[in-house]
């Protein structure tokens, strides 16, 4: 079997994925959740998705575990800023989440598990770092001591004593060394907390994923994801956390996708600097935003713009065009379990360009094969491509005349007019979202509604 590899962050080097019982562990940073998803989170979704897909195809068994962060400093800023309770803040972000991923047809993790489920895990973990001297409580808060861990900055490159110049202490820390970082931060006024031995509060952010990562996939897991901007301090601050508490490797790769830029400068939800995820999935097909994402390599940073958008438009049309055509050319298709030229480019870095453009390649040879009316061709080149979609977790329709459809569609505008005649507003106008969210339009008209494709 080929070998899997990805570029590690910790090594700088491509590193063979070697799960000891062939099922790959994989945690994922997620989401913050004091906003909605935008544009911008998509992209690692997208990549985990699909690599997680691959992996599958290859053999693999995978454990994917994806994190929500809903307790935060800046859930709570957020949520005082709305006026709302901080748990409907992060629930109605978290479902938002959902419902977009779901719509981009991303398999949901096999564990999604939320910050405030695991205080007992992170309250533990703090415990030990405490006993072992590598963190002090002070004031009801507990830093941990970054000079206490001498492998600090391995992942990020950075030197400790550079950091020590440019480092900053807030007048409200009460901690020994500007560069140490919260454990548990004791509650303000208003504030939700939790019990702890060091009075009641709340964890600090990075805490969160040593905790949740290592209950569900133990040590020494073998792949952990997020984006580049994590990089420090967040995951170096898991890694310090991690094996100073426990003495055992935390991870043994570390993966990083690169930033999706928004008019040169990284989207923020701090600063509103975004497009939301529903915002683009109401002005394009799923397909061709995962087609935007995949056709630039994960350690690239690319640009968020209209004409890029256009282009995988363009590009994804080539391909349904292609298959609208193999569907009515085709009475029987071929099935391919293997495609060795698309397995290499995957394998070796997860090269998603190099996979789309044989894509490309073998649309180009099934429109030259329909054009000769070469069947036997046709039918290996249609087989390949829909392996290679299926991969990378392309969702293509077909069949859009057929009468078991024209039922389904029936059945859902029936159901939506009687909600709206028993005047269940609500839950027709969600129908609605959740029938555009799948790349449909529904159109409201004089004579009733119906449901188009876009």
């Amino acid at each position: 079997m080929m070998n899997v590899e990805i570029y590690d962050t910790l090594s700088h080097k491509k590193k063979r994925l070697e799960p000891l019982d062939n099922t790959v562990r994989i945690y994922h940073c997620g989401m913050t959740v004091q906003a909605r998803p935008h544009v911008g989170h998509l992209r690692g979704y997208i990549v985990m998705d699909a690599l997680r897909r691959f992996l599958r195809w290859k053999g693999f068994g995978v454990k994917l575990i994806q994190n929500i962060t809903d307790i935060d400093d800046k859930v709570i800023e957020k949520s005082r800023a709305e006026g709302i309770d901080w748990r409907m803040l992060a629930e109605r972000n978290t479902q938002e989440l959902v419902y977009v991923t779901s719509a981009l047809n991303v398999e949901p993790p096999t564990v999604m598990p939320r910050a405030t489920q695991h205080i007992e895990e992170i309250i533990r973990l703090v415990s030990l770092l405490v006993d072992k001297k590598h963190a002090y409580e002070s004031a009801g808060d507990v830093y941990f001591d970054v000079r206490s861990y001498p492998r600090y900055g391995l992942l990020s490159g950075k030197n400790i004593d550079d950091l020590e110049s440019g480092a900053r202490v807030d007048p409200s820390e009460n901690k020994r060394d500007p560069l140490d970082f919260a454990l548990w931060k004791s509650a303000k006024p208003g504030e939700p907390y939790w019990f702890s031995p060091w009075g009641s509060g709340r964890p600090g952010w990075h805490i969160e994923c040593s905790a949740m990562s290592t209950h569900y996939l133990g040590s020494g897991f073998d792949l952990h994801a997020g984006g580049e901007d994590l990089v420090f301090p967040h995951h170096e601050n898991e890694i310090a956390q991690f094996e100073a508490a426990t003495g055992e490797p935390f991870a043994k790769s570390w993966m990083h996708v690169e930033m999706l830029n928004l008019s040169g400068q990284k989207m923020s939800k701090s600063t509103g600097h975004v497009i939301t995820a529903r915002d683009v999935l109401e002005m394009y097909d799923p397909n061709v935003l995962r087609m935007f994402i995949l056709r630039v390599h994960y350690r690239a940073q690319t640009e968020y713009s209209f004409e890029g958008m256009e282009e995988a438009k363009s590009a994804w049309e080539r391909i349904s065009t292609f298959l609208t055509g193999v569907e009515s050319s085709l009475d029987e298709h071929n099935i391919v379990l293997e495609y060795p030229e698309f397995e290499s480019a995957l394998a070796d870095d997860f090269n998603t360009p190099k996979a789309t453009a044989l894509m490309f390649e073998l649309v180009r040879q099934g429109n030259e094969a329909l054009a000769a009316g070469e069947i036997s061709k046709l039918k290996e080149v249609s087989a390949k491509l829909n392996l290679a979609l299926d991969i990378l977790g392309f969702k293509p329709r077909r069949e859009r005349g057929s009468e078991n459809l024209d039922k389904l569609v029936s059945i859902i505008l029936e159901f939506r007019t009687e909600l709206r005649k028993a005047k269940s507003f609500e839950w027709a106008d969600k129908l609605r979202d959740a029938i555009q969210g799948a790349g449909l339009v529904l159109e409201d008209t004089k004579d009733g509604s119906r449901i188009r494709f876009k």
